[in-house]
Order: structure tokens, then sequence, then C-alpha cells
């Protein structure tokens, strides 16, 4: 705890929690007050702390939608209690991280989602045509505070340090101006929390190791990689007893024994091979859809806004998916999307122009033949169809899309 307090540790942890932001939590106070906050408290604080007597304050509760239906629980700690959590990761993290799994890619420095689904492609290339994807069943919730605190303990001989996480652990939940206890889970939202879901299912981790199987695991999604259907099965039903051991539940409906190639899928990418035989990525069909889906919310409808704001949503989004899809080794689909995109985007256009003379104009203006910007602006609520047209690759090119920051997909 000492070194916890530390002035140099301190001020590193302010200046992260700062610059990650994040919402207020129960008391309403923004990362932007925390300084000024803690300038005039921090002695106080400190003294608690080092006493072993500081009690953190309940965590707000804030669901957000899931892409397959439901809900995420979020829990928004203080911004006091984020920097507190961010100082303790500081001192833990450089304890524990050197002792994970190899394996293990989930919110550790120097590891990545990339990193993960490049191990993945690489086992499957050497002949492991199977994978045993396991799921777990609302995981962040279901954390047993004895089992976790149990580990913590073989760790860490400070029993203010274990008294201070087993508080974080059962801090309240505020819903409606009401604290609802909590007796098992560790809350997303914490700086804390992914360390502490790797310290728990580093003993998965351990045991995959002991039985030399090749596997990834990002956070709770574990694939594991055998050579056949049958080893698969023998491999789901030792890791049910595994997990049971720390008393989580696997979420039977999306775990599954499959092939590698062609129903496998890992953090969003699947895996195929070419002619060759040889293993590459692709963007697996369900992020595929909700990608797209989320084009079709922006490019929708005008709803009063300006081509240039439908441009700067677009932008947001498609550079976020594209960092993350950078991987993707289907350059065909991924033009078919660039394609498709700017299809909306014409779509988006011509709505907003409607159909008419005024219409006609502004395409003569771009450079359409007028019997073609007749055309196209004669048709009644025909939109999606005339932006096929090509007369709309006159008035509107792709490198004008490029020049509005829309970025291809396909690079």
């Amino acid at each position: 705890m000492e070194e916890v307090v530390e002035s140099r540790n301190v001020e590193e942890a302010l200046q992260r929690v700062r610059r990650n932001k994040g919402s207020p939590g129960i008391d309403g106070m923004t990362v932007d007050e925390l300084g000024q906050h803690l300038a005039k408290h921090w002695p106080s604080l400190r003294q608690q702390l080092l006493a072993g007597t500081y009690q953190p304050s309940p965590v707000k509760r804030q669901q957000i939608p899931k892409p397959d239906g439901g809900v995420r629980e979020l829990g928004i700690p203080t911004c006091v209690d984020r920097f507190v959590q961010q100082a303790i990761l500081q001192v833990l993290q450089p304890r524990f991280d050197p002792t994970f799994s190899e394996h293990s890619y989930g919110f550790r420095p120097g590891r990545s989602a990339h990193a993960a689904i490049l191990a993945a492609q690489q086992y499957i290339q050497e002949g492991h045509g199977w994978v045993v994807d396991m799921d777990l069943e609302k995981f962040f919730d279901r954390v047993n505070h004895d089992v976790l605190m149990g580990r913590l303990a073989k760790r860490i001989e400070d029993k203010r340090m274990l008294r201070l996480i087993r508080r974080y652990l059962e801090a309240g939940i505020m819903v409606n101006g009401v604290v609802m206890e909590r007796h098992e889970g560790t809350p997303q939202g914490g700086p804390l929390s992914p360390l502490l879901a790797n310290v728990l299912l580093d003993e998965i981790d351990k045991e995959l190791e002991r039985r030399g199987h090749a596997f990834c695991r990002y956070a709770d999604d574990c694939n594991i990689y055998v050579q056949s259907e049958r080893a698969g099965q023998r491999v789901m039903e030792g890791m049910r007893k595994l997990y049971g051991k720390l008393r989580l539940k696997v979420n039977e409906s999306k775990s599954s024994v499959a092939p590698a190639t062609g129903g496998g899928k890992f953090l969003g990418y699947a895996f195929w091979r070419n002619k060759e035989g040889q293993v590459k990525r692709a963007v697996a069909k369900k992020p595929l859809e909700k990608m797209k889906e989320r084009v079709r919310k922006i490019t929708k409808r005008p709803g009063g806004r300006s081509m240039r704001q439908v441009f700067e949503e677009l932008r947001g989004y498609l550079r976020g998916w594209r960092n993350f899809f950078r991987l993707a080794e289907t350059p065909r689909i991924l033009r078919a999307l660039d394609g498709w995109i700017r299809r909306r985007l014409r779509m988006v256009q011509l709505k907003q122009w409607r159909n008419g003379r005024k219409a006609m104009q502004r395409l003569v203006a771009l450079g359409v033949p007028r019997l073609q910007a007749r055309v196209i602006s004669a048709l009644p609520r025909c939109y999606w169809r005339m932006a096929k047209h090509p007369a709309l690759n006159i008035a509107f090119p792709n490198r004008y899309y490029d020049q509005m920051g829309v970025p291809r997909l396909a690079t």
C-alpha cells in the first residue's frame, strides 16, 4: 500500500484517469474536477488507504445494448475510486503480468486482440482443424468473490490491499437512487476489473498448458485448437469441469466444437483456406452484418442533417471498424462493401435533393449530361435504384468521397 500512495505512482494514476476520461459516478464528479478535489483531500485519502479504512463508494449502473440482444451491465465508479483503482493497478500489474500465460492476450501491456487472431491463424495452419469455442455466461457478473480472493491471497501479503480489493468487489450498485448489495461479480467499468479477471482465469490457462493444448484466450473468450471433432468434444467436457471449479458457468448456446475454417470464429474474425491450402483471415458474418446495419442507420434518412454531418458520423464509425478489421484478407469483399457504402451515400444525396427540376440542375452542374440528369430526376422515389446509375459516378466519383474523408475499407 505504501507503493500505491507513493507520489510518482499517484501522479501517473491521475494522468491516466484524465486521459481515459469516462462518465461521472454517483457523485457527479468529472475527471476535469478530480485534480482540484485531490489537491484538497489527498492527505486524508492517503491516510485512510495506509490505515486500511478507506471505503469505496457504490458504482453507478449503466446498461449498454449488445449487438445480439440483451444488455451489458457496466458499473461506473466515482472518479476518486477510478483513481485509487488505477494506482493499485500500476503496482499489481508489473508483479502479476509476467507470470501470466503466453496464450493470454486480453488487457495486458504489449498484447492485443490482433496478436491473438494471428496466433489462432497459425494454429490452424499447423493442422489444428477443429476449434473448441468457449463462451462464459455473464462472466464479469458471475465472478465468485471468495474464489478470486483466495487466488489473490496466495500472491499478496498486504492485508490492507486484500481488504480494499474485497471492498471494491462488494461495493454496491446504485439503481434509481437505491444502493443494491453485490455478492458476486466484478463490475466492468473500473481499471482493476480486467486484471482481476486475468488473475482468476490464469488457472485455466495453466491447466491447458499442462495438458499441451494450443489455445488463445482474450478476457473470457477462449478458443482451443485440436485435430479432430472427437478430441474437441473431450476438451469441451474437460473445460466445463475446469470452469466449474471456479464456479463459472459455460454458455452452452454460444459454445461449440466446429471446423476451424468455415465454422469457427474468434474476436469477430473467421478463417478460410485458399486454393493453395493457406489459412486466411476474414471478417465473420455477424460483425459484417452489424456493420452494414449501422451504415444503413447512418444513411437511412437525412433527418435534417447536411451531407457533411452524414460524412462526419460515417467517418468516425468506419475508421474504428477498419482499424479493428484491418487484418482481413478478403479484398474483393471489402471493395464490394466500399461500393455499397458509396451507393448509400449517393442515395442520401438524391433523397435530400428530392426529384424534379432542382435535382436536374444540380446534376448538370456536376457534369452529368442533361438527358441523363432528366431521367434520374424524373423518377419519383427511386433513390436506391438511381444511386446505381452510371451518371452518379460522374457527379460523385470515388475521389469525391475520399476528399470528404470517407475511409475505404479495401486498403
